[in-house]
């Protein structure tokens, strides 16, 4: 695991976003796993410009995003779907056809997972995934619990992430309770990881991340054994390193 401290949230989104451009320079054909909320949002920015500029070139890239609220459909204001579209996609020269977000309003939950698996696999496998960090530890919406789950599966929301998403929401009772999510199994499938953290508020999970035992109740813990994974971090989120 590579940790690289920077000065300032833009400056890690920089940083995270040039990865990116480089991996799509190196295979255009790259399929890119994306993550959602509020650490990420300096990367997409800093890609959207380095598409504009002509350095970076999503044209043949297809992605993956990590997870969606089930119940939540595409065009709902507080949707992964509607975030990234938002965010990134329609910043950046990719064809929205090979962007992939799990379908929410699905009523077979088990059948959408199991084909957004195959389609991730029928694809080659994901190249390089973005990845933040709860305050618990989670990765995607895997959440601390007593074993790894494999799979892209539902999980249902633990208070914390309920109340750590409700800025998003009027109110805590408006998060949904259960999520489509990438399991740990499909995340360390991929080739390459990229995780960007931000804030003081987590330091705390940051240390136990990198220096703590690997557990499922600390999700991201399981980074630890991937073999190639960069933390960007700023110098808040780092002050506990």
């Amino acid at each position: 695991m590579e940790i690289i401290v920077c000065k300032d949230y833009q400056t890690l989104g920089a940083k995270a976003a040039t990865m990116f451009a480089s991996q799509v320079l190196k295979k255009p054909d790259s399929v890119l796993g994306f993550a959602t909320g509020s650490s990420p949002l300096s990367t997409y920015a800093h890609m959207a410009k380095l598409c504009d500029e002509g350095v970076a070139d999503f044209s043949r890239a297809s992605t993956y995003n990590l997870d969606e609220y089930y119940g939540m459909g595409p065009t709902q204001e507080q949707s992964y779907r509607k975030f990234m579209n938002d965010n990134l996609f329609t910043r950046i020269n990719i064809k929205l056809e090979n962007t992939h977000v799990l379908n929410g309003l699905t009523d077979d939950p088990e059948r959408e997972c199991a084909e957004y698996e195959a389609a991730i696999n029928a694809a080659g496998g994901i190249d390089m995934q973005l990845l933040g960090i709860g305050h618990d530890g989670h990765i995607g919406f895997n959440e601390p619990c007593d074993e790894f789950p494999n799979n892209t599966h539902l999980v249902t929301l633990v208070p914390m992430t309920l109340q750590a998403n409700a800025r998003f929401f009027n109110s805590v009772d408006e998060v949904p309770r259960q999520a489509l999510s990438m399991g740990i199994g499909t995340i360390m499938r991929a080739r390459e990881i990229v995780m960007v953290v931000n804030g003081a508020d987590k330091a705390v999970t940051v240390r136990k991340m990198v220096y703590g035992p690997v557990t499922p109740q600390l999700p991201a813990s399981i980074l630890q054994f991937h073999p190639r994974v960069t933390v960007f971090l700023d110098e808040a989120a780092a002050s506990r390193l």
